[in-house]
C-alpha cells in the first residue's frame, strides 16, 4: 500500500485505492479504449505472481479518482484523534505533486478574461520545491519520450496527466549558495526577518544598477547545466551531472549572487527544455501556474517567464 492510501486507510478503515498512486507508480493500466485493470503479464515478469491471486485482494481492486470519498468517512477513532466528527467524508488520495498540480491548474487568475478562458489542457502547473514537477494534462493520450505518463485521471478525472520534472530544483540554488565561500558572510549579516534568496535578489538588483546593464546579463560569462542530481525530463538520464562553466577564483558575496542567478537561469531554461518537449508531443502549452516553496522566489518566478515566453502566474 502507497503512503496516500495508507493514511485514507488510518483515516477511514477503507482499503480503498488510490486511481493517482496505481497508475503513476504500481503499473495498473487505464485508458479509455481498453478500462482500468491489473496486468497479470507484468506481476508475473518480475517474479510477483502471487499478488494476482484471490482477485488482487493483496493489491486492491476498489480503485477511486481523484475527488471520490473513501468509505464512510472518519472513523470515530480518527474523528477523535484530529478533533473532528465522526464520518466527515475523506477524499481519495492523491500524490503530493498531483494534489498541487490539481489546486494549481483550476485557479481563477484575477482580472484577465483571456487567461481565465484557456482550457485546463493549455495549462501547466509548476510545483517547484526541493524539486519541481510540470504537470500537463490533455484529453487525449500523448505519449512524450523522456516525460512519465500518460496517466488516465491521475490528476484530473477524465484527463490524461503528462509528468516531466527537475529532481534538483531548490535543493540546487541551496547547494549553490551553501557551498559558496561567501556563504557564511552573507548568511551572518541577515537580519531576523530577512530570507537569504531575498537578499541575493536584491544585491542582484544593485549589481545590476551599479554596472549598468540588465540584472538576466550579469552571467553573461558563467553558465550552470543544472543537472547536479541526474535528468529526469526530457532526457530521463538518471547518470548524468551538473557544470558551472565560466568559474573565477573570485570569492565575493557579488559573486555568490551571480552564482545563484545563473543557476535560476538553468533551471528556466531546464524547464523551457521540458515545456517544448511537452509541444513537441501535442501539448498546448499558454499558462504557467507556480505554485511550491520557489513560487515565493520573485526572481525565479520572473525568470521562468522570460525564458520560456509563457504566460507565468502564482
Amino acid at each position: 500500500m502507497d503512503l496516500p492510501d495508507f493514511l485514507t486507510f488510518k483515516a477511514t478503515g477503507s482499503l480503498s485505492r488510490s486511481m493517482c498512486s496505481l497508475v503513476c507508480k504500481w503499473g495498473y493500466q487505464a485508458s479509455e479504449e481498453n478500462g482500468c485493470y491489473w496486468d497479470d503479464s507484468f506481476w508475473q515478469s518480475i517474479g510477483l505472481q502471487e499478488l494476482v491471486s484471490d482477485a488482487y485482494a493483496a493489491i486492491g481492486t476498489d480503485v477511486k479518482t481523484p475527488g471520490q470519498p473513501c468509505g464512510q468517512g472518519l472513523t470515530v477513532t480518527a474523528a477523535e484523534q484530529l478533533g473532528l466528527v465522526a464520518e466527515t467524508a475523506v477524499a481519495c488520495s492523491m500524490i503530493d505533486a498531483h494534489a498541487g498540480g490539481l489546486g494549481s491548474i483550476g485557479c481563477n487568475v484575477d482580472g484577465d478574461p483571456f487567461l481565465n478562458s484557456l482550457p485546463l489542457r493549455c495549462r501547466l502547473p509548476v510545483i517547484c520545491g526541493t524539486s519541481t514537477c510540470h504537470m500537463a494534462i490533455s484529453e487525449r493520450s500523448l505519449f512524450v519520450p523522456g516525460v512519465w505518463g500518460p496517466y488516465l485521471s491521475a490528476m484530473v478525472p477524465g484527463f490524461y496527466t503528462s509528468e516531466g520534472g527537475q529532481s534538483a530544483a531548490g535543493k540546487l540554488l541551496d547547494h549553490v549558495i551553501e557551498t559558496h565561500p561567501a556563504y557564511g558572510e552573507v548568511r551572518d549579516a541577515l537580519q531576523s526577518t530577512e530570507y537569504l534568496q531575498n537578499v541575493l535578489n536584491s544585491n542582484l538588483e544593485k549589481l545590476s544598477n551599479k554596472k549598468c546593464i540588465r540584472l538576466a546579463a550579469l552571467t553573461s560569462n558563467l553558465h550552470v547545466w543544472p543537472d547536479f542530481y541526474g535528468n529526469r525530463s526530457p532526457l530521463a538520464d538518471a547518470s548524468l551531472q551538473g557544470m558551472m562553466c565560466g568559474l573565477t577564483l573570485d570569492r565575493s558575496a557579488a559573486n555568490l549572487a551571480v552564482s545563484y542567478l545563473a543557476t535560476v537561469q538553468a533551471l528556466a531554461y531546464s524547464t523551457r527544455f521540458i515545456v517544448e518537449a511537452l509541444t513537441a508531443g501535442g501539448h498546448n502549452i499558454k499558462l504557467m501556474v507556480l505554485s511550491g516553496g520557489l513560487s515565493k522566489n520573485s526572481l525565479y518566478c520572473q525568470t521562468h517567464a522570460d525564458v520560456t515566453g509563457k504566460y507565468t502566474r502564482i
